[in-house]
């Protein structure tokens, strides 16, 4: 005779009241949502190592946290967990974009930026499964910043991981192979944080250390910290053709805001009335003469082509100081409008211009007007024109000083600033204008983004900005001077000039390429893996 036990837990089956079972998935759910969080949690760590803080090194936890979620994931939850990273990490980094035009603009380029960093997070948990995954998982986020920075529209450089460590010891690797390096081996170092820490939970587990695994980890951790000690002989602030005295003037403007210059000609007049100023400082004997003067992006708010009231001033503001002036402005010809930079000599007038080659889209210039028209006709209305761009780097010679013009956003863009330098700039200079964002981050993320360009390529840079901050850098990255945010400033400084080349100027995009193939390479042998592993699993 079989007797048949009533359906219980001690037997196995479910509990008859049926409560049991949502206690269990409940006390599940925490655990399934853990890799969901970590991976915001690890964005969040990414911004937090970004200027205005000098935690550069957060980045590392950062990139351990995102390794240990996407490690032997599918791509699905990979993709899935890659886009939280990348809100955690773009939605606070950016949110400046916003502030004037409505948070609209600002979700959707983090909404669109983030896929690039979802698809990056896809890569690498593809390759994690790879012996010495770290190395492979760095090139692979390599190759995603590498399309970021060109695709759509030009790209959006911004927020590379690079360009968080103007204040971190590896530094100096930017001298060697540019950003791309230098953000390699911040990814390298966090990925090789996280198998060093799980290699030494399996080892205390197990009681077995599997040297060969531990040696790579340690390897991947501590390797970058030893090229950035040995890269430091490549950065060098001394002089190579003499020194030039500088003058970066900082006007400020009446009023925050996209409406900025709705006065007539207000922001030139504070541009002319701060060099004024430092013309009776020198005349009394206060300030040294300074061979050349900068001033920021749109700092003349009117045409000076144009417009005689304007060129007037500028002339004798020119004369007052006498020394030559770098002056922003918008002009038009041709029927064109440009973002130009225009050389004032205190004698001759304008003598030469800097045409503005990477335009901003949605802010400088419309993709797709007739589609964003029909969407949304506020956008078209605030970019009412299109800017034209220039087609030729910019180098003006200022009193014997080849200063080499690299114009707001573009100093995001590896190619703008490396093509400058290699044009003949002795020193550079990055006139930018950031009243439309208020007191938010942005200026201090693109001031660091000039630490690390003046280490790349061993070239003094100065950042004259409408409203703050304003600065001097010197080739090794140190701040001599710089102004605060929305007052009136002058920096002026004796300055080091060189025309020598580092290496990551001579390689130019060498080494991003070999870092972008050894990402392909590393995620077609993972490709090739799974195919091999499904070909066993059918064979069996």
């Amino acid at each position: 005779m079989t007797v048949t036990a009533p359906l219980t837990e001690a037997a196995g089956g479910e509990p008859p009241t049926g409560r049991a079972a949502p206690r269990g998935r409940a006390a599940t759910l925490p655990r399934r949502l853990l890799p969901a969080v970590a991976a915001a949690l690890a964005g969040l760590l990414l911004y937090a190592s970004f200027p205005p803080r000098t935690l550069w090194w957060l980045a590392l936890p950062a990139f351990a946290v995102l390794g240990r979620a996407l490690r032997g994931r599918r791509w699905k939850p990979a993709f899935g967990l890659g886009y939280l990273f990348a809100l955690g990490y773009l939605l606070p980094l950016l949110v400046w974009t916003g502030i004037e035009v409505g948070p609209g603009p600002w979700l959707a380029l983090v909404a669109v930026e983030a896929v690039f960093l979802a698809l990056t997070a896809a890569g690498i948990a593809a390759v994690s499964r790879l012996p010495a995954w770290p190395l492979w998982a760095a090139a692979v986020w390599t190759a995603g910043e590498a399309a970021r920075a060109r695709f759509p529209f030009g790209g959006f450089p911004w927020g590379k991981v690079a360009f968080g460590q103007a204040d971190g010891v590896l530094l100096p690797l930017a001298a060697l192979g540019g950003t791309p390096l230098l953000g390699f081996a911040v990814v390298l170092s966090g990925f090789g944080l996280c198998e060093a820490v799980r290699q030494a939970r399996s080892a205390r587990r197990t009681r077995v250390v599997r040297r060969g695994a531990a040696a790579a980890a340690l390897l991947s951790l501590l390797a970058p910290f030893g090229a950035a000690l040995g890269a430091r002989a490549v950065v060098d602030a001394d002089a190579e053709d003499g020194t030039a005295t500088v003058a970066v003037i900082q006007g400020n403007v009446p009023r925050l805001g996209l409406d900025f210059n709705a006065q007539r000609r207000a922001v030139l007049d504070h541009h002319v009335r701060e060099t004024e100023r430092l013309a009776e400082r020198i005349a009394a004997g206060e300030a040294e003469r300074p061979d050349l003067v900068l001033w920021p992006e749109n700092s003349s708010d009117i045409d000076p082509f144009t417009n005689a009231d304007a060129a007037e001033v500028i002339d004798r503001a020119a004369k007052a100081v006498d020394a030559p002036i770098a002056v922003g402005g918008v002009v038009e010809r041709d029927g064109k409008v440009y973002n130009e930079q225009i050389l004032w000599d205190p004698e001759k007038g304008p003598v030469d211009t800097y045409d503005k080659r990477q335009t901003q889209p949605f802010g400088e210039y419309l993709p797709l007007r007739p589609l964003i028209g029909a969407v949304n006709e506020t956008w078209t209305s605030m970019v009412r024109r299109d800017f034209s761009r220039g087609t030729t780097p910019g180098v003006f010679a200022m009193n014997g000083t080849g200063v080499g013009l690299v114009t707001c956003y573009e100093a995001a863009f590896d190619w703008a600033v490396r093509d400058t330098v290699r044009a003949g700039a002795q020193m550079l200079s990055v006139p930018s204008n950031n009243a439309t964002f208020g007191r938010s981050e942005m200026t201090y993320q693109q001031l660091a983004m000039s630490r690390v360009r003046a280490v790349e390529h061993g070239r003094t840079v100065t950042v004259p900005v409408t409203s703050g901050v304003s600065a001097i850098i010197l080739p090794d990255g140190r701040v001599t001077a710089r102004t605060g945010m929305f007052v009136p400033g002058t920096l002026v400084g004796t300055v080091p000039l060189r025309s020598s080349s580092t290496p990551a100027t001579t390689l130019g995009t060498l080494p991003e390429w070999t870092l972008v193939l050894l990402g392909v390479a590393g995620g077609a042998r993972a490709v090739a893996r799974t195919v091999r592993a499904g070909r066993t699993g059918a064979d069996r």
